[in-house]
């Protein structure tokens, strides 16, 4: 585990392995929609609301998203799983506040001899209230209310003290994110200065 947050002189660029699925997390409006697009010449990017989106463009408009909500899922697990089986580089868009998406997620990637590793957005609830007001996109309270609880669980877990490992040293990944080979934390701050991702050895 590697603590960016709050450094002015994070890294521009993260280095994975040429198939690493890397999964980006935060509360909505936390900006990973923005990193990931940072990174799109890297790797090919899964968010889940592209799937929403084509299934509302194939429902008819009074029909609630909360029916068929169900078949959505569905649909973006068939296609996590079919992009996991190539073994180009991955990034995944994920609130990071359901540890059996992450799991799941890990056990698939190890059936194809490839590595989950987590970038986790903490840039505080206000912080992401603004950003879906900048995108002009609002999740509901309670979804915005649930991912919070669960990601407040996540950073409380592996933002506690230890004393054998100082501030800026690299950690073993803590006990919560276990699946995972590697865990970069960002805030506000050092979000803005890693500009790229890189899979495989730098040119």
């Amino acid at each position: 585990m590697v603590d960016l947050r709050g450094r002015e002189d994070a890294p521009a660029v993260l280095v994975y392995p040429a198939n690493a699925v890397v999964v980006v997390s935060g509360l909505p409006g936390s900006g990973k929609s923005t990193l990931m697009e940072r990174w799109s010449n890297a790797a090919p990017a899964i968010d889940p609301r592209a799937v929403r989106l084509a299934c509302e463009a194939a429902m008819p408009d009074w029909l609630p998203y909360g029916v068929y909500r169900p078949w959505a899922r569905l649909r973006h697990f068939q296609w996590l799983r079919r992009r996991i089986r190539r073994m180009s580089p991955l990034l995944v868009h994920d609130c990071g506040s359901r540890p059996w998406l992450r799991r799941w997620l890990a056990r698939h990637s190890r059936r194809e001899q490839r590595e989950l590793h987590v970038v986790l957005l903490d840039v505080g609830v206000d912080e992401a209230l603004t950003g879906q007001k900048a995108r002009g996109r609002w999740a509901p309270p309670c979804v915005f209310a649930r991912h919070q609880r669960g990601l407040d669980r996540l950073l409380r877990a592996v933002s506690g003290p230890d004393t054998a490992y100082p501030d800026d040293a690299v950690r073993p990944v803590p006990e919560p994110v276990a699946e995972a080979a590697s865990m970069v934390l960002l805030d506000r701050i050092s979000r803005k200065h890693v500009g790229a991702a890189v899979f495989g050895l730098l040119p």
